[in-house]
């Protein structure tokens, strides 16, 4: 398996809201996956967040807060020894018909010219279908996590065939660095 790392953001790393994370102290990271970031950085794992940020083109917040955000995540991500190598968003709304926003893969398909990296046998964590669906089409082995919307996924059900359900991004941390994914 390649250490290539693709992971949603609000619900996998931090608490989700369905009124939307609209500024950097609504941005509260989950128990456990600042320093699961870390510890995968540290053992030479290539980071990345494909995130849906409906919120900017509805108007909930701007860009400068969407960069907030993604400040104060990176540094607490640094503060515990870890990177990320690449945060990619999409801005649109779920009628605009782009490319970007997952299932599409369009995010992903960034990620890999971003970085030079072919995203076949790397691993999507997502709480929500969609997120899987955006790493399948890539290759990506997927991974759905319990937090943010993932029990509400995981009752639905369907399209979770060859999906590895973990508690947290903790739990998949700890599996990917033993070697039992």
């Amino acid at each position: 398996m390649k250490k290539i790392l693709i992971l949603d953001r609000d619900g996998v790393i931090n608490q989700d809201s369905d009124a939307f994370v609209k500024n950097a102290d609504e941005w509260i990271p989950l128990p456990g996956s600042i320093e699961a970031i870390a510890k995968l950085y540290q053992a030479g794992w290539t980071l990345s967040i494909a995130t849906n940020q409906s919120g900017l083109a509805r108007g909930k917040f701007t860009q400068a807060d969407l960069d907030a955000q993604h400040a104060k995540m990176l540094d607490l991500i640094h503060a515990a020894g870890g990177d990320l190598h690449a945060i990619t968003w999409c801005p649109h709304g779920p009628d605009e018909g782009c490319r970007c926003r997952k299932p599409e893969p369009g995010l992903l398909e960034q990620i890999s010219q971003r970085l030079d990296l072919d995203l076949n046998g790397a691993v999507m964590v997502g709480d929500a279908l969609r997120d899987l669906q955006a790493g399948q089409a890539m290759g990506c082995q997927a991974v759905l996590v319990r937090t943010g919307k993932g029990e509400k996924t995981l009752a639905a059900g369907e399209g979770l065939e060859e999906v590895l359900v973990v508690a947290d991004l903790a739990e998949l941390a700890e599996r990917l660095l033993t070697g039992k994914l």
